[in-house]
């Protein structure tokens, strides 16, 4: 009773217990649940699929099930060219994005904007968390955040059970957390990936979104338009009033994460419908180098090839890659990163079609 006690209820407890994030974290947080559309969207199949018979002189497979995948998708045109589950999972199983949330987070704030709930991503951030005032946060703007170039102080090991993303993790306060955030640096100086700056994304769509869920607005503007096949969940930080760990923890299955990835290839429309703001997607997705921002990173995506292609990641190697002019989405989750060099691949998978 004791050890269950300290595990629930005690950051350090849960993290000597479950030691480090893997596959199976859905299972151990409480969350909010996303339900399926009843009518779902489908790709369309093919029994004469496209995709590489090996990888580095390794059968394709093979070299996916060595680098310990358990999931591998290849859309192109809509159309499935490849679909393999591995170590004992299908297409039912359901996989935490990690921080491949992030981006669908940043497609919330896209939302947010649209909706006017959001004046501006050059508002300062304290506008909607005005007790950061007195940590100096004034100049911090949301851009800064989607950027990650706001300076905050934020130790990102996950191995360090004292740092601030085990905290975020494991912890069952994020808004306690959040409140004792300090600066670092100057912001709009220099990037510096921290999930902190996803989760005070976060805590502002909390705060505009008063009475619905961050879940609720997920359910509403995103999984349910794009005719999700499965229901999911996001995880949150504690049972009572919880919040979303909005800087991870989005827990669905393969295709569905695929569909995300659709929607950024088709500049946010649906089928003949508008769901996120055009401009949006295009400036989420674009080159920006000023005021401190990277080469391979804007508005929480990664950029592999600047103007030409992006993606969602997260910790373990969860990962939706997008190339717009191949009409090209891959999936790829698994259990660890492996030996493998996902971004390369999927560039030269990309240059294949």
């Amino acid at each position: 009773m004791i050890a269950c006690f300290i595990i629930s209820s005690c950051q350090l407890g849960r993290f000597v217990f479950y030691n480090f994030a893997d596959i199976n974290d859905h299972q151990k947080f409480h969350s909010r649940p996303l339900v399926a559309n009843p009518v779902p969207f489908n790709f369309q199949e093919t029994s004469h699929g496209k995709f590489p018979k090996e990888i580095n002189d390794i059968p394709f497979d093979k070299y996916l099930n060595e680098n310990n995948t358990v999931a591998f998708l290849i859309i192109k045109n809509d159309t499935i060219q490849y679909e393999k589950y591995f170590k004992g999972y299908d297409k039912i199983s359901i996989v935490p994005s990690f921080s491949m949330a992030k981006s669908v987070t940043s497609i919330l704030i896209g939302c947010a904007i649209e909706d006017g709930l959001i004046k501006s991503v050059e508002e300062p951030i304290t506008n909607y968390i005005p007790e950061l005032i007195k940590n100096g946060f004034r100049k911090v703007t949301i851009k800064h955040l989607l950027q990650m170039t706001s300076g905050i102080q934020f130790n990102e090991s996950y191995i360090n059970p004292f740092g601030d993303a085990a905290s975020f993790y494991y912890g069952l306060q994020l808004r306690k957390e959040i409140d004792r955030m300090k600066l670092k640096t100057e912001p709009g100086k220099q990037f510096e990936y921290v999930s902190g700056n996803t989760q005070l994304l976060g805590l502002i769509l909390e705060r505009l979104l008063k009475d619905k869920t961050i879940t609720s607005y997920l359910q509403e503007k995103i999984w349910t338009p794009l005719g999700m096949e499965y229901n999911a969940s996001w995880s949150i930080d504690s049972k009572t009033n919880g919040i979303e760990k909005t800087f991870c923890c989005l827990n669905a299955r393969a295709r569905d994460f695929a569909k995300i990835g659709r929607l950024y290839k088709n500049k946010g429309n649906w089928n003949g419908k508008q769901i996120v703001s055009q401009k949006w997607v295009e400036t989420s997705t674009k080159l920006d180098t000023s005021e401190g921002s990277v080469n391979f990173y804007q508005y929480q995506w990664w950029l592999p090839t600047p103007n030409e292609d992006f993606m969602a990641e997260g910790i373990l190697g969860q990962f939706i890659y997008v190339h717009p002019s191949k009409d090209l989405i891959i999936v790829r989750l698994g259990k660890k990163e492996g030996k493998a060099d996902w971004w390369t691949i999927f560039t030269s998978l990309a240059k294949a079609y």
